[in-house]
């Protein structure tokens, strides 16, 4: 049997450990566990497909920006460099770590968690990746730099002809990946694998 303490009123809860629907607080109706079934399988698909569409997105070219005869390329990490040359150090700061480091971060993080139990070995510092994956969850921005770009490209529109390169198309992609990927993940399943216990 678990017993879960509810999120909202406190009432201890219990229900069968083998549970296969979701549990409902009894007094407030709070989500308290809800299935996801085969959530390690398709989590760690769903990481490893990240992390691969993460390499295309900053190894091709993210836009293409022709004006007459002149053709300027762009990756995403050229583009965060522009904006340190511009002295936007906050600017690019802030860019990196949102759309770089803590994406690669979250997808390195679940992949180290999930590779091992998948193989059926121990995990070191298990404890220690899931609380850094749950902190860095607020600011991974992959979506809000999306939607930066497309508001750039209808504002330059006019300007220039923007082509969209191969990373945007990867890009794009990505956020929804990454969301499908943290949100398969069923974290009291995690924690109970992880029990050095077991």
């Amino acid at each position: 049997m678990h017993i879960v303490a509810c999120h909202d009123c406190d009432l201890l809860n219990s229900f069968p450990a083998d549970a296969t629907e979701t549990r409902l607080c009894v007094r407030c109706g709070c989500v308290l566990h809800q299935y996801r079934p085969n959530s390690i399988d398709r989590t760690l698909a769903l990481a490893l497909g990240a992390l691969i569409l993460f390499i295309v997105a900053n190894s091709f070219p993210f836009l293409e920006m022709k004006n007459g005869g002149f053709i300027q390329q762009t990756t995403l990490l050229t583009g965060i460099h522009e904006l340190w040359k511009q002295q936007l150090y906050g600017l690019s700061t802030l860019v990196f770590l949102t759309c770089i480091l803590i994406p690669f971060l979250q997808m390195i993080g679940l992949l180290y968690l999930l590779l091992p139990l998948k193989l059926g070995r121990s995990v070191p510092g298990a404890i220690t990746v899931l609380r850094l994956l749950r902190h860095l969850a607020p600011w991974g921005m992959l979506e809000i730099f999306l939607l930066g770009i497309l508001v750039a490209l209808v504002k330059l529109g006019h300007m220039a002809t923007i082509v969209p390169g191969t990373s945007v198309f990867s890009f794009g992609i990505l956020v929804f990946v990454m969301a499908a990927a943290l949100t398969a993940l069923d974290r009291p399943l995690l924690w109970e694998r992880l029990d050095p216990r077991r």
